[in-house]
């Protein structure tokens, strides 16, 4: 059973509600799992049997309250497509408890446990606090495939169909997400803090107590070593860098990046209206909700900067010294994104064309190719595996676009030891292609998982090569293609 220590619910209680979920009462059939994720629930210690036998399952469908959970809904605010919202919160998500524990290198020591679409909260402004089974998939798969692919984010624990109908444009079989995060602390979090400090009528030495609780409560459980208020600014701008750099290497499009959906782990979070690039385009947008282009793929590096802007003026009252000397301080902080996102950003796109320790001269050469496959919207996981294939010439539609770069590329590559070991171990062969994930989608719907199973299969192993994945290495055919993503909340 969960052994839940939680330790969130020791911070002023401005900052949750108490909440259990919502039982599924108006069900025509009985809650049923979806998946479990064994590998996930190994490595967090709990018993898959208990986890998978009736008792896991009334808990994690949110029919049960587990002895020793204390489930609670967390406020925040946030700039959502940057307009300011000043109170956000779990809208259909339950925080059940922390589990605690050496889960080994691939997790932290501690996470939190919640579930998603378990009914309705004090901050759902009207929603039912429900999920339908396509966003609980797409949320399931990507953030495994992501995880397979060495990004750090939050992890799908299981998912349930419940049952019951969710209404949407029209009935959808429900759905609930069990999500597994090493916290769900969000920029948000300390926006809505710092707001009501601003708001407050306290005495200025009382007023600010709860932000401080809050900072030093995010230090203490992901940053030890971090010195005050700048020094977790300081922490959180290195893992952002190094998080947007790692979506980038891989074509990765969050599609609502609002300061709600960012968390100071530096895990990605809210997997909503994503998508993986099959075209590369700098500017391309899935999200159907993105009308202007906001949150679009080359645009996320200076939105994840104007985010930690937001973060650090929520920090700023806690800083040592002037104020003045205070905006300076996190103006610097904020500013150092650059550089820590440029390296890393170097050096993922160095290994994908083969290159162990790029450097500032090799920029050109891997500029020169995104250049030609933005022009011809060439498939982004396509030409960087077939790198080491001998293939990606074959994907270019037009052949002096490859021509023109490779000579240089390949005279480059005689100055490395082993070029293909690195591309082949930094480049997928799959992702979770659109066009699978709504055929998935559709599948499941029509009580039909085996097109979810096959695919979360290839996706957890994105750089093996095998006979029975290859169907989902290709791109979509032009009637196949996916030009828009829903958050379907």
């Amino acid at each position: 059973m969960f052994a839940f220590d939680t330790t969130y619910t020791s911070l002023p209680a401005t900052f949750f509600t108490p909440q259990a979920p919502t039982p599924i009462t108006a069900s025509a059939t009985a809650p049923q799992f979806l998946a479990v994720n064994r590998p996930l629930a190994e490595a967090l210690g709990l018993d898959l049997d208990w986890l998978s036998g009736p008792e896991g399952l009334a808990i994690l469908a949110g029919n049960r309250v587990t002895d020793g959970s204390t489930p609670i809904a967390q406020a925040y605010a946030g700039h959502q497509f940057g307009g300011w919202v000043p109170r956000l919160g779990d809208g259909r998500a339950v925080l059940l408890g922390e589990l605690a524990g050496d889960f080994g290198q691939a997790l932290p020591h501690r996470v939190d446990v919640a579930l998603k679409g378990s009914g309705p909260t004090p901050y759902s402004r009207r929603g039912d606090g429900r999920a339908w089974m396509g966003p609980v998939l797409r949320e399931y798969l990507v953030s495994e495939a992501i995880a397979a692919l060495g990004v750090p984010t939050t992890r799908a624990l299981a998912a349930v169909a419940t049952g019951a109908r969710v209404q949407r444009e029209r009935g959808y079989p429900g759905a609930v997400l069990t999500r597994v995060a090493a916290s769900h602390l969000r920029v948000g979090t300390f926006q809505y803090a710092t707001a009501a400090a601003m708001a407050s009528d306290a005495p200025p030495e009382e007023r600010l107590r709860d932000l401080q609780a809050l900072c030093d409560y995010a230090i203490a459980r992901h940053y030890p070593d971090a010195d005050g208020a700048l020094g977790l600014l300081d922490a959180v701008v290195a893992a952002q860098a190094t998080l947007i750099a790692d979506w980038m290497a891989v074509g990765f499009i969050h599609g609502v990046m609002n300061t709600d959906n960012m968390a100071i782990s530096g895990e990605t979070i809210d997997y909503g209206p994503c998508a993986f690039m099959d075209g590369y385009h700098p500017q391309k947008v899935f999200s159907s909700i993105d009308r202007m282009g906001r949150y679009a793929f080359a645009n996320q590096p200076s939105i994840a900067a104007w985010n930690l802007a937001q973060l650090a003026t929520s920090l700023l009252p806690l800083m040592e010294g002037t104020e003045d000397a205070a905006i300076e301080a996190a103006t610097r902080s904020v500013n150092g994104f650059v550089e820590i996102f440029q390296a890393r950003w170097l050096r993922n796109f160095g290994r994908k064309i083969g290159i162990a320790q790029a450097t500032t001269d090799d920029l050109p050469l891997i500029e020169g190719l995104l250049s030609r496959m933005g022009t011809g919207q060439v498939d982004f996981t396509r030409v960087f595996a077939g790198l080491s294939e001998g293939t990606a010439a074959t994907e270019f539609t037009e052949a002096h676009a490859w021509t023109s770069w490779a000579p240089e590329w390949e005279a480059r590559l005689t100055r490395e030891e082993d070029p293909v070991g690195i591309m082949r171990a930094t480049n997928p062969r799959r992702i979770p292609r659109n066009h699978r994930v709504e055929e998935m989608i559709q599948a499941a719907v029509e009580g039909d998982m085996a097109p979810f199973e096959h695919l979360l299969a290839a996706c957890r192993a994105p750089y093996e090569t095998r006979p029975e994945w290859e169907d989902l290495a290709r791109g979509p055919l032009k009637d196949e293609e996916v030009r828009q993503t829903f958050c379907g909340t």
